[in-house]
């Protein structure tokens, strides 16, 4: 928690001006006990009425500008809290973003998720509160100690047996419980992960009927989260029963002794009414105090974690500093990969392997292989969302490492897997390819990607709305507009990441046509499933288990990668292979 504590200085007015106004309400919840013993012994013992309302009057008085004081030191308390939670939760987000893939794979969306609300308000609880009660109630307890000796030393051991055994509990109750805090984030982790799977995922549950299913998922967590809540509250329930039972064991010490000393004139009937008073108020404080350390102990574990983020520094680093000599010279490829392997981490098994290859510009280029070959991520090294481990992936001559994200990334224009969407209109989805663009501009980039022809009859054109992850559109409607998007940047490179699975073969087949006529000095790389899809390209890159099985055209590959072959056959007849060979072979000519 102390890492996180520098936000305090930038409310360094209401950390200080805030305690003053709560010490100043606690010395008037002192005076309180003595002006009811006046009372007592004055206005009620001599029956002097106009005493009496004037000592009320004073209690008005006390409590009003308590009150007043209360007041004060709850606003600068939120005004604080508040302050320091913004600030967090927006430093927390910026250094979130700055992340590469492979951090937010480790953390998990639903652990940032939590980590970005539910901890940030706990941090923001455990600010007001040290505002508001860390100095009043140790202050309260140790002045109405002083308070009661000031009044009768003797009959103030009273207080100094049962403080003692009161913190004991106290200590007793928080040590055992402590534990469990920790404990309880993660398991709220696991309900944020299980709800969101079943929001984002919610057609597929219902697609296969499996929402009992997921209702006894989400149960069974939520009651291992509830379980260890309620081992918690059953050790919290145990304090106001052990702490009232000794605070009443004192009280009728007090009174018991008191008595006696009442009968040898020492004390009066309205100084053990103050001492019963104060004791309540130890006891109040006591029990505020236990609630401080509660509080404190559950920030410090939520402070452990929101640490635990800040203190991750993305494997990613951008290069702000060197200059760029890019290269001019037309026999430079647009893109190269030498001797490039990756992991997704230290231990574990190389994702790809020693791939070599050159893209001239101008080129289309797909990438074809099994499930889990590594196409996805070989083309996820060019914007860098991950770092190779060995080798270098060139753009222009120059180490993508080199190139500040912004520079890189204006290059590129990327169409991922999952049509990622964001709420607003398509005018604002197609302009986070270019933030300066047109209608004219959208309608080219809508033209290619073949969403034009949908867009106008929708009844505000570019400007209908999108939903949140564009729930009101179907999934070749969410393709077309990605690539649109990545089309509106009009990228150097364009990769089309399976971006196109959701499409029919007559749409697909269209946007081929689209995509080489409207970008022939553009590079696109074309990753798919499909062999329809790439095997009219420039070249054709094969990966097998993460390693390059094979680099040509399709004919070539046909012929001599098996690998190539087996997929070709998988999904043609060798009549259509055929067929389609005799038709390159025309249109070539």
């Amino acid at each position: 928690m102390f890492k996180l504590a520098r936000y305090l200085k930038f409310f360094k007015k209401e950390v200080i001006i805030g305690p003053i106004f709560k010490l100043t309400e606690a010395v008037f919840e002192l005076i309180v006990p003595l002006v009811m013993a006046a009372i007592i012994d004055v206005g009620v013992k001599n029956s002097d009425t106009a005493y009496i309302f004037k000592m009320g009057g004073v209690l008005l008085l006390l409590g009003f500008v308590g009150l007043c004081c209360a007041l004060v030191c709850q606003y600068f308390a939120a005004k604080a809290s508040q302050g320091v939670g913004t600030m967090l939760r927006n430093d927390l987000f910026r250094h979130i973003c700055s992340l590469s893939h492979a951090e937010i794979d480790k953390f998990g969306t639903p652990s940032l998720i939590t980590r970005l609300t539910s901890d940030v308000n706990q941090l923001q609880l455990s600010v007001a509160m040290l505002i508001r009660l860390v100095i009043r109630a140790p202050f309260l307890a140790m002045g109405a100690i002083v308070m009661a000796m000031i009044l009768d030393l003797k009959l103030s051991l009273i207080f100094l047996l049962a403080t003692p055994l009161i913190v004991a509990v106290l200590y007793f109750i928080m040590s055992r419980s402590v534990p469990y805090f920790k404990t309880i984030q993660k398991k709220l982790d696991k309900v944020s992960l299980i709800t969101r799977e079943n929001l984002d995922g919610a057609r597929v549950i219902r697609a296969f009927s499996k929402q009992n299913h997921e209702n006894i998922r989400f149960e069974n967590a939520a009651e291992d989260l509830t379980k260890t809540a309620v081992s918690v509250g059953k050790l919290s329930a145990l304090l106001n029963p052990l702490t009232y039972v000794i605070m009443n064991l004192a009280i009728v010490a007090i009174v018991w002794f008191g008595g006696i000393r009442v009968d040898a004139g020492i004390l009066t009937q309205g100084e053990i009414i103050a001492f019963v008073n104060y004791m309540t108020q130890i006891l109040l404080a006591l029990i505020v105090v236990a609630n401080l350390v509660l509080i404190f102990t559950k920030a410090a574990a939520c402070a452990a974690r929101v640490n635990e983020v800040f203190e991750t520094k993305p494997s990613v680093n951008e290069n702000n500093g060197a200059e760029l000599n890019t290269s001019k010279d037309t026999d430079t490829p647009k893109i190269e990969f030498k001797n490039v392997s990756f992991s997704y981490s230290q231990t574990a098994e190389e994702t790809l392997s020693d791939i070599s290859f050159k893209v001239q510009g101008g080129q289309t280029v797909g990438v074809i292989g099994g499930t889990g070959s590594g196409k996805s991520t070989l083309v996820s090294l060019l914007p860098r969302l991950y770092d190779t481990v060995k080798g270098e992936v060139l753009i222009d001559g120059v180490n993508v490492k080199d190139y500040p994200f912004k520079t890189l990334r204006s290059k590129i224009g990327t169409v991922p897997q999952n049509a990622a969407l964001i709420s607003g209109t398509i005018a604002d989805n197609l302009r986070w390819g270019n933030e300066n663009a047109t209608l004219d501009d959208m309608k080219r980039a809508a033209k290619t990607a073949q969403a034009l022809e949908f867009i106008e009859k929708l009844p505000n054109n570019f400007d209908s709305p999108v939903l949140q992850a564009g729930k009101n559109l179907s999934g070749g409607q969410k393709q077309r507009l990605t690539i649109a998007r990545a089309l509106t940047g009009s990228p150097e490179i364009l990769i089309l990441d399976d971006s196109a699975s959701a499409l029919d073969f007559a749409t697909d087949a269209a946007l081929r046509r689209a995509i080489k006529r409207d970008t022939k000095d553009m590079t696109v790389i074309i990753v798919s499933q499909r062999v329809g899809t790439i095997k009219s390209a420039d070249m054709i890159v094969v990966l097998d288990d993460g390693r390059i099985a094979g680099i040509g055209t399709h004919d070539k590959l046909f012929n001599e990668c098996e690998v190539y072959r087996e997929i070709c056959l998988s999904q043609l007849s060798e009549n259509e292979i055929k067929s389609a060979n005799m038709q390159k072979g025309a249109s070539d000519k």
